[in-house]
């Protein structure tokens, strides 16, 4: 069995500790693997790690293959020049495979950002969505419902088959009433968003329902690398799955996912799956309350003291603070939106942004300019880069540097400076025992994170 993790969603539901440039698939919400991690694991089960395909945008990347590339360096990602809903993603990542010669084959299409702890019980369930696969059904898991959520689309079913039922339709995210209708009916399944298949048997469906998909999977050329040109992609529309193929197909089958699930969507989510004190709290970080009851309260720097107050949700980054009432996560989305609108930082980055190298904070950002310190642990290094846009100016402040500026080795002491020109091609590295420290300055017409072109990488970025 193949599989493809849909790794392109942004977490805006998270904010603020979800990011545009570190959404929540990357993250890791028991101080153990990520989101990605434990997706990427469980579908070892089935698949060999070179045929599980991760498909992000681009611009997560780079710490999309770091990550997995923890486990196994054999995996495969595709990189989308930008977003454009599941159904060109899935399409294309089929089409990568259908170029390795395996069209026959079954694939399991997941998203990376599910919290499953009955690995068991999902194998199960995927043992049996097999059969159908194989019998030319597209394979959608379904969740029975144990309350009326709107947060999520519904699909009704009908006849059963050998090892779960034909569905009769997908439905979208109700409205309070309706799903309490669905849920008395015992018919409906949330869509879990999670399909299995023969990559012939999509391919069959993406020709006959969405052939401005179909049409432009020819021209992509997987064999030199994993990006998918810009130039093709564009030429599709931005479409779900489910609008793509699902709702248009009758070759739907569901099967009733045996395990737990959780879409940990929202902080609402988090807060259902953590472990509660005598008060039915989720307290995590330097955390005080007096008086507080059935509240998640996460703390990532500052202390946070609250009390008296219930049923809220407080979380507490060092660039930003959400506050909203149990049971309204989800319309964090449109606090994020708000802030995307007045550009603020605080929607692409967090201060402190970690590296396989070690890790840098914010410290300013004005017109033109940026300052940051840098932390580069022992006998760790930067990549060789260049940058179009900016210079650099580099101050140490705790350790020794060794800093490669256009094929020289120059060593720079605490206290000495070093100036990185406009296009010179840099690394900043760290051969000794102790952390190395630096105060950076950057100037330049465009300050960005993706002003980066490397050269050489240890950890595989290049």
């Amino acid at each position: 069995m193949k599989s493809i993790i849909l790794a392109g969603g942004s977490g805006s539901r998270l904010w603020p500790l979800s990011r545009d440039e570190y959404p929540k698939q990357l993250i890791s919400f028991d101080n153990c693997e990520s989101l990605l991690q434990k997706t990427f694991n469980r579908l070892c089960t089935f698949s060999k790690p070179s045929e599980i395909v991760t498909v992000t945008n681009v611009k997560h990347y780079p710490n999309i293959k770091l990550q997995l590339n923890n486990i196994d360096k054999s995996n495969v990602v595709i990189g989308e020049p930008l977003g454009k809903n599941t159904a060109p993603a899935i399409a294309s990542t089929l089409e990568y495979f259908k170029q390795t010669g395996v069209e026959d084959d079954v694939v399991l299409i997941v998203p990376s950002d599910h919290l499953i702890k009955d690995v068991e019980a999902f194998n199960k369930t995927v043992e049996q969505g097999l059969e159908l696969a194989k019998q030319g059904y597209i394979v959608t898991f379904g969740i029975k419902p144990d309350y009326p959520e709107t947060g999520y689309g519904y699909i009704k079913t009908e006849k059963p088959l050998s090892t779960g039922y034909k569905v009769e339709r997908f439905v979208e995210k109700p409205d309070i009433e309706t799903a309490k209708k669905y849920l008395k009916s015992g018919e409906y399944y949330w869509n879990g968003g999670i399909f299995m298949g023969k990559i012939s048997t999509f391919f069959n469906e993406f020709k006959t329902y969405s052939p401005d998909i179909y049409d432009n999977l020819k021209d992509l050329d997987f064999n030199n690398n994993n990006q998918i040109k810009y130039s093709i992609y564009e030429k599709m529309p931005s479409i779900s799955i489910d609008y793509a193929i699902m709702e248009k197909s009758d070759k739907v089958a569901l099967v009733e996912l045996q395990s737990d699930w959780n879409d940990l969507g929202s902080w609402q989510s988090i807060y259902n799956v953590k472990e509660k004190d005598e008060n039915n709290n989720v307290l995590t970080g330097k955390v005080v309350v007096d008086g507080v009851k059935n509240s998640f309260v996460y703390s990532q720097k500052e202390i946070v003291a609250v009390s008296g107050l219930e049923n809220i949700i407080l979380v507490e980054t060092e660039d930003a603070i959400m506050a909203c009432k149990m049971g309204e996560s989800q319309n964090v989305k449109k606090l994020y939106e708000k802030l995307k609108e007045k550009e603020s930082d605080t929607t692409k980055l967090h201060k402190t942004v970690f590296r396989p190298w070690g890790y840098y904070t914010c410290l300013n950002r004005g017109e033109g300019y940026l300052t940051k310190t840098i932390c580069v642990l022992p006998k760790q290094k930067l990549s060789v880069q260049s940058h179009n846009h900016r210079s650099e100016h580099w101050v140490v402040l705790e350790g020794t540097a060794l800093v490669l500026l256009d094929g020289q080795e120059h060593i720079v002491q605490a206290g000495d400076s070093i100036d990185i020109p406009l296009k010179a091609k840099h690394s900043l590295q760290n051969p000794y025992d102790e952390e190395l420290k630096i105060l950076e300055v950057q100037k330049g017409d465009y300050i960005s994170e993706d002003d980066i072109i490397r050269y050489e990488d240890c950890y595989g970025r290049v």
